[in-house]
């Protein structure tokens, strides 16, 4: 009996002895079990082991990892144990799964995000199937509306794959239609993806192709001009002449009409606008944009959030320190109205409006883009006036002009100072200060707006 007692004694000492001994594997186990992270980010790349991946604050984070069982740009849910480290070049965690991160789509695979019940929504699933087959280059080029090189064109064109061409009076000079046309025609026939070809024919004092009396009978007069003579019905005529003009000589996009409020002869913007008040100018955006539908040309509404009596930023930078009131009832009017009849186009200034924003041209603040989208419900291309303004001489910020201007929501950069722009961006999107998402979502808007434009059915490859 003794015997048995001490052998069970001796078995229950046994077993508690290894309950001690497993119980802080177990412990340790439920720990990491609980103490699991996970990290919403989109693979940059995975090669040699490695994959690297950007977060959704742009941090680059790069992983040892031999399971190479997704894409570049996949969006990825990592799971893992331990703790990341910014400035560590590898990071020392444990990967325990890593998921795809199910970003809500459509049937077609478009995100939901990009899908806003727009100005260009039936064309949204050819543009996204287009966008992915785009390489980066190529992506980066469609963001850009560049001066035309002339001579080179051809050959900018093929190294860059621009998004379009903009054309300025000496582009023209002495030119015949025919010339014209063939020049313009070339370009397009051996672009891999549809140019926009614009031009700013706004008449009066900015008038690029009717100053060639060999391409117009005689140049298109002001909006002023137009108003005193004949009223809306002269504008209405006036446009859809200028649309026909612009589209038999090759050219798709008009960055007109001037619809900035000016009643003060003083004013910079005076003569290139219709010279009255905020109704008036209303009724005129209003007017060219219904006309303009009845051509291939598409127009633009600028120079938004409005000119005012500011100076003239083309050589130097102007500050507006009007109120919010005072801007709403007298600069607002007209870009509401011109996109309440479907413009497809807002080209925004480099005008400073304190109120929107102290410390950033209304051309790079996000602020200014938001109200844009969200407040007037615009769904179609913001572009940036030139960045190669003076205006924006004064920046004072080690970030590229055109890195702020995606940023801060432009679709379409317009700039004489192509080769460092399109450089700046894809380092940007190297140090993952730019992610390739917002680039696709800029790139997306602009291939729908060229299906839209009808130019995509013809020339896409």
């Amino acid at each position: 009996m003794r015997h048995k007692g001490w052998l069970l004694i001796t078995g229950i000492l046994i077993s508690i002895v290894v309950v001690f001994l497993v119980w802080p594997d177990k412990k340790t186990k439920q720990e990491s079990k609980d103490n699991v992270n996970k990290l919403q980010a989109t693979i940059l790349s995975w090669n040699d082991d490695k994959l690297i991946v950007q977060d959704q604050n742009n941090i680059i984070y790069t992983f040892l990892s031999d399971q190479n069982n997704w894409s570049n740009h996949d969006d990825v849910i990592i799971y893992y144990t331990g703790s990341l480290d910014q400035d560590k070049q590898v990071q020392d965690v444990s990967i325990t799964d890593l998921k795809l991160n199910n970003i809500a789509k459509n049937a077609d695979g478009i995100p939901l995000n990009y899908l806003d019940n727009g100005l260009f929504k039936d064309y949204y699933t050819l543009a996204y199937k287009k966008l992915l087959t785009l390489s980066l280059d190529e992506k980066i080029g469609q963001i850009f509306l560049v001066a035309y090189p002339g001579s080179n064109a051809l050959q900018e064109l093929q190294k860059y794959h621009f998004g379009g061409y903009l054309f300025f009076r000496k582009d023209f000079q002495n030119k015949s239609v025919e010339e014209v046309q063939t020049e313009l025609g070339n370009l397009q026939q051996q672009s891999g993806i549809p140019l926009l070809m614009a031009v700013d024919e706004e008449g009066g004092t900015v008038i690029r192709v009717s100053s060639n009396p060999n391409l117009a009978a005689s140049p298109f007069k002001s909006p002023r001009e137009l108003y005193l003579a004949g009223g809306f019905p002269l504008i209405y005529n006036d446009t859809i002449a200028k649309s026909k003009l612009l589209d038999s000589l090759k050219l798709n996009l008009n960055l007109a009409p001037v619809v900035d409020v000016s009643t003060n002869e003083d004013d910079y913007i005076y003569k290139r606008t219709i010279g009255e008040n905020q109704d008036i100018t209303s009724e005129y955006a209003k007017t060219v944009i219904k006309a303009s539908k009845e051509g291939k040309v598409s127009y633009t509404l600028k120079h938004f959030p409005g000119y005012g009596n500011n100076l003239d930023t083309h050589v130097g930078s102007s500050v507006d320190e009007r109120s919010y009131e005072d801007w709403e009832a007298n600069d607002l009017p007209p870009f509401k109205a011109g996109i309440e009849e479907k413009a497809e186009a807002v080209l925004v200034g480099h005008q400073i409006l304190k109120f929107f924003d102290e410390n950033m041209p209304a051309s790079l603040s996000t602020n200014i883009h938001n109200f844009l989208r969200d407040s007037l419900s615009f769904t179609g291309i913001i572009m940036t006036d030139d960045i190669a303004m003076a205006a924006l001489d004064n920046e004072d910020n080690n970030q590229s002009l055109a890195k702020l201007g995606l940023l801060a929501g432009n679709d379409l950069i317009i700039t004489t100072d192509y080769p460092n722009s399109i450089k700046e961006i894809k380092e940007a999107l190297n140090s993952g200060s730019i992610k390739e998402s917002t680039l696709n979502r800029a790139v997306f808007r602009i291939l729908a707006w060229k299906y839209y434009k009808g130019l995509m059915f013809d020339n896409t490859k």
